[in-house]
């Protein structure tokens, strides 16, 4: 979910055909582990009844975990090494997939997704560094770290759904199966060559730093709205787009939990890979209208229990989730200086991360007050007015720009 500007390391790996694939397999796999508890929370939610508002706080808290992990070891592999951050990170990643086996009740699972969003902060900024070590000279490394996350998120929730479906132990089975991943993964660091020297600096290296430099702001702060809409959008679908389908659509079979968000997340990564060379500029304003579009049709379809209409409306609004990602980070990454980088993807990381989180767990806290149907209603309502808002900003920054450019 997040994108970070990266330096080749200095040493020179020694040859491993597979390493390259090996690492982005190990990128996709935290990902889809992210992804996979979506389409349970349903069944959590009917055997131990609680409140749709613990749901979506159960949700966010793995993305503070994820968050906090970012900005805090989100550089320690640049002083200790990949494969020792790497190497806890799959740890941590294998005790809140055993939590999540063994998980009773709400408060295990809660604590189960904080330990794999602190997990997968430290992986998947370490594995993206990792990809541009193993090939600083091509340009697959930028579009592995573009679509992975995506890819992950889609196959994670659409596996989980096929064995919530189709398997036994449904809040089991999908957790032993990742398990299983993760020992592998464990396996392909153990043979991964270290590809970055050991330097001093590791604690300060931990001190979070955030920034917006004076000379960014005119470009980043009007991109900020669609940041905001694209990740709320995001946090509904990976939260609530289960229950959603479930009760207001009638969908009831498991597997449609996992449907709704692959609709989304998959449509998302093949819009990234698509687009990934297209300008960063020229995709602000058609991604916020295409975002908001697919957020109307999907509204009219799921108040009108219109399935087709509902899924539709997600592909709409998937095209214009993946093309958001690319263009909001795109414009981060074109107006910072070299130097800045860091800062300040953390600063765009920080808003996006609250925008899957806050506007998801007071989704949650509406359901239970106002009931599903009008909760998602203003949760919609509300996606459509920012993104409006972040079309209207792109157009006005358009318009002044232009005389300036004659």
């Amino acid at each position: 979910m997040s994108v970070h500007a990266l330096a080749p390391s200095p040493l020179r790996p020694p040859a491993w055909k597979g390493a390259f694939p090996m690492v982005a397999a190990v990128l996709v796999l935290f990902l889809a582990a992210s992804s996979a508890p979506s389409p349970l929370y349903v069944v959590y939610q009917q055997q131990w009844h609680f409140p749709a508002w613990v749901l979506t706080l159960v949700f966010a808290l793995y993305v503070f975990g994820l968050l906090g992990s970012l900005l805090v070891v989100g550089a320690l592999s640049d002083h200790l090494g990949r494969r020792p951050v790497l190497a806890a990170a799959i740890a941590l990643e294998a005790v809140a997939l055993v939590l999540f086996l063994v998980a009773g009740d709400v408060g295990v699972l809660a604590v189960a997704r904080v330990v794999q969003g602190i997990a997968t902060g430290a992986a998947t900024t370490t594995l993206s560094a990792t990809l541009v070590d193993l090939e600083p000279s091509r340009g697959r490394a930028g579009a592995v770290t573009a679509v992975a996350p995506l890819t992950g998120l889609a196959l994670g929730a659409l596996g989980s759904g096929v064995l919530v479906r189709f398997g036994p132990a449904p809040t089991r089975l999908v957790y032993a199966v990742l398990l299983g991943g993760v020992l592998v993964a464990a396996i392909v660091v153990a043979r991964l060559p270290e590809t970055s020297l050991k330097r001093p600096g590791a604690l300060a290296s931990l001190r979070p730093r955030i920034a917006m430099p004076a000379h960014v702001r005119a470009d980043v702060v009007p991109v900020v709205p669609a940041m905001i809409a694209t990740w709320a959008l995001a946090g509904m679908y990976l939260s609530l787009g289960p229950s959603v389908a479930a009760e207001l659509l009638g969908l009831h079979n498991r597997l449609t939990g996992g449907v709704v968000v692959t609709l989304l997340a998959g449509t998302g990564a093949l819009t990234v890979l698509l687009l990934r060379s297209r300008p960063a500029s020229s995709l602000l304003a058609p991604s916020s209208a295409v975002l908001g579009l697919g957020t109307l049709v999907s509204l009219a379809g799921t108040t009108g229990g219109l399935a087709w209409l509902a899924a539709l409306g997600t592909v709409v609004a998937g095209v214009g989730f993946g093309a958001s990602m690319l263009a909001t980070f795109g414009v981060v990454a074109g107006a910072a200086r070299p130097h800045e980088r860091g800062a300040v993807f953390a600063m765009a990381n920080t808003i996006s991360y609250l925008g899957n989180s806050v506007p998801a767990v007071l989704g949650g806290i509406a359901v239970t007050a106002l009931g599903l149907r009008t909760a998602t209603v203003i949760y919609a309502v509300a996606v459509v007015l920012i993104t409006s808002s972040a079309f209207a900003l792109r157009l006005n920054q358009t318009r002044t720009r232009r005389p300036a450019d004659k």
